[in-house]
């Protein structure tokens, strides 16, 4: 038998399609590696939503101003657009609308209530946390590393007390954040290929960035730009090019609103509030600007603080320290010290890059630029939060937060690679030392916590210390990496452990602050929510109060920490106490007036709007603005535009009380007759 054989044609290709469509059989080693790697990052979204959106109505509308604002832009998209206090418009609130923008359309979408304001913030926290993972691990070179070192900066920011208390209430600082990180996500790939499509995608991030708080939106820019100069992957005079387009894009961000607001005829919208002459620009320079630097705003600042006490609340004593005093450093220091340790590593490494080097110790050309765009966003915002002397909140500083992450993420996988070199093994030990160090000050400063657990965290430092310093010297990786873990643990605990108290405390106010501690004061309670739940008048603790709405303080002796606290301090919203009683919310509510009432103040006049659901006007604003003036308001009297004037009204801040807010008080009282509703004085005009 004879068989024939086609020797023209070549052996059947086993995977013509490239193995596209191989079945493969999996062991299950292999599965289990597969499930080590993607794990974490669902985990830690997983870990990160829970802690934002768990209990989070309990908050009530967290800060009533902003929930009231949101409520006018589920009403009226004019009010949504200007980000007006009311649906009839009378005034804005002291901010660019960006922020509420998501949560006004989420109230039009599912109604007025706790969720549709707070969870667009909660899952803002998250995306936040996923981008700056993304961010990281493209930075790192070694895709294995990268997920280290972004899994790492992802949790530091999903656990900073900061974040935890920032991603659960109505505040722009939650936009702020994600907006800031994406446009870091944009500059890495543009560094990485040297594009000026990328690079203009960062101008349009932080364009809207500076449309949800202004100028502090624009902070990280010489990082970002030195970053893309010194180190993208393409020529000079591209990078200059692209920069160039990059500032267009900017500018296109974050003018086409603010022109727009200069060329609408002024009377038919709303007043421009925190401005001295109704313009955004003014409140651009003045307000929201070179006030808030220098400390010679137009206006007052923010208001007495639910859960933070006034005045020294605020930020304390300008100079390096702040960001390590009381408040501001249990908000966002605790991994401060080892961030900082990691820029001067990082720039001990390109220095000996230039010097001698190892060709697996070189930092690629990205990596490179994650410590410049990290390390200068941490700097020059840390800088200027540090020294700025106008009004400044503890909060705030949740926009160091990305960077700190970033930054210990990197500098400990930068550490790692040289775990056994002498300069590794100090760079590995001294984040450790640092963590712990600081984390036990803190600790004991806030009296937060067993005191066991200082103990606990000092002896495991050592402990890890010391096989890091011993293991790396005779060659012991394993013991080393297990040393770096357990150590790396005990130093981010307290910080968690903060932080988790921190999302597990109600907040309610203008001034939210993290947990009460031992060493903090009281003040005026904040403004009640307004609506559900909403306080009566404000508390007068000796401390801090842990958030709840109204009510009275009550502690257990002997509790010092937030997560365990039962204090319940109110504050003014809603007229003269936090809430707005059901007799004044049904009179309002029968109004068919343009505005339903006029009273002193945004914080009151927004109680009332949650409450009654009418639009209300707030004469002098947030900051005591020069609007309506006596005259201006005698006009809308006699048009019947509103409906009843409520005395007693407090404004949001100090100077939340104009002197035309005085003088329509007093002729008010001359020509009208006061009756009590609820227990508030009430004026009806028409």
């Amino acid at each position: 038998m004879t068989t024939l054989v086609d020797r023209a044609r070549p052996p059947a290709d086993p995977d013509p399609d490239g193995g596209r469509h191989r079945i493969v059989h999996d062991t299950p080693q292999s599965t289990r590696s597969r499930l080590l790697t993607r794990a974490p990052l669902p985990v830690l979204l997983v870990v990160t939503a829970v802690l934002y959106l768990w209990n989070l109505s309990m908050n009530g509308y967290a800060n009533s101003f902003y929930a009231a604002a949101a409520q006018a832009g589920g009403t009226s998209w004019k009010a949504w657009f200007f980000g007006s206090l009311d649906a009839q418009n009378f005034i804005t609130v002291d901010k660019p609308p960006a922020s509420l923008w998501v949560t006004g359309l989420s109230v039009r979408i599912f109604g007025m209530n706790s969720w549709a304001v707070l969870v667009p913030q909660a899952l803002m926290g998250v995306l936040a946390v996923f981008l700056l993972y993304a961010t990281v691990k493209r930075t790192v070179s070694n895709p294995r590393h990268g997920q280290v070192a972004g899994l790492i900066a992802g949790t530091v920011l999903a656990f900073t007390p900061a974040a935890a208390l920032m991603f659960r209430f109505n505040n722009p600082d939650a936009l702020l954040v994600l907006l800031m990180v994406a446009a870091g996500y944009c500059l890495i790939r543009a560094i990485a290929a040297g594009s000026g499509k990328w690079l203009a995608l960062v101008g349009v991030a932080l364009g809207f960035a500076f449309l949800t708080k202004m100028l502090q939106g624009l902070l990280v820019l010489p990082a970002f730009g030195l970053a893309y100069l010194l180190l993208a992957n393409t020529g000079w005079l591209k990078r200059i090019g692209h920069l160039l387009l990059a500032t267009v894009s900017l500018i296109a961000g974050a003018g086409w609103w603010v022109l727009v607001v200069a060329l609408w005829p002024a009377g038919s919208r709303p007043y421009i509030g925190g401005s001295t002459d109704n313009t955004v620009m003014n409140l651009v320079l003045g307000y929201n600007g070179l006030g808030r630097i220098f400390g010679a705003s137009g206006g007052g600042g923010g208001g007495m603080g639910g859960n933070g006490a006034a005045g020294s609340s605020f930020g304390g004593a300008t100079g390096l320290n702040r960001l390590f005093g009381s408040e501001m450093g249990y908000e966002i220091s605790w991994l401060l010290p080892v961030a900082l340790f990691v820029i001067v590593f990082g720039a001990y490494l390109v220095v000996r890059q230039f010097i001698r080097v190892r060709e697996t110790d070189r930092l690629s050309r990205t990596e490179k630029a994650g410590l410049v765009m990290w390390g200068g966003w941490l700097a020059v915002t840390g800088l200027i939060f540090s020294f700025m002397s106008g009004t400044i909140h503890p909060y705030y500083t949740v926009a160091l937060a990305p960077a700190i992450g970033a930054l210990v993420g990197l500098g400990g996988v930068y550490a790692w690679r040289l775990w056994d070199r002498w300069d590794g093994r100090i760079a590995l030990g001294a984040m450790i030392a640092l963590a712990a160090g600081w984390s036990i000050v803190l600790l004991n400063r806030a009296d937060f916590g067993p005191v066991w657990t200082r103990y606990l965290i000092g002896a495991v430092a050592v402990i890890a210390v010391l096989v890091i310093v011993v293991g790396g010297k005779l060659g012991f990786r394993k013991a080393v990496a297990t040393a770096v873990l357990v150590g790396a643990l005990a130093g981010f605990s307290a910080s968690a452990a903060f932080g988790i108290a921190t999302a597990a405390t109600e907040h309610t106010g203008s001034i939210p602050t993290a947990v009460q501690t031992a060493d903090s004061s009281g003040g005026m309670g904040g403004p009640g929510g307004g609506g559900p739940g909403g306080g009566g008048a404000g508390g007068t603790s000796g401390q801090r109060p842990s958030g709840a709405p109204g009510g009275t303080a009550t502690q257990t002796q002997g509790q010092s920490q937030a997560a365990t606290s039962t204090q319940r301090t109110g504050g003014m919203g809603g007229g003269m106490g936090g809430s707005t009683s059901t007799e004044l919310t049904a009179l309002l509510k029968a109004t068919t007036t343009k505005w339903a009432a006029a009273t002193n103040g945004s914080q009151s006049a927004s109680g009332i709007e949650i409450a009654s659901g009418t639009s209300v006007m707030a004469i002098g604003g947030w900051s005591g603005d020069p609007t309506p003036t006596l005259a201006q308001f005698i006009q809308y009297v006699k048009d019947g535009k509103i409906g009843y004037y409520i005395g007693s009204g407090q404004g949001g801040g100090p100077g939340g009380s104009s002197s035309s807010a005085t003088e329509i008080s007093t002729w008010v009282a001359e020509h009208y007759t006061a009756t009590t509703v609820g227990g508030q004085t009430v004026y009806k005009l028409t």
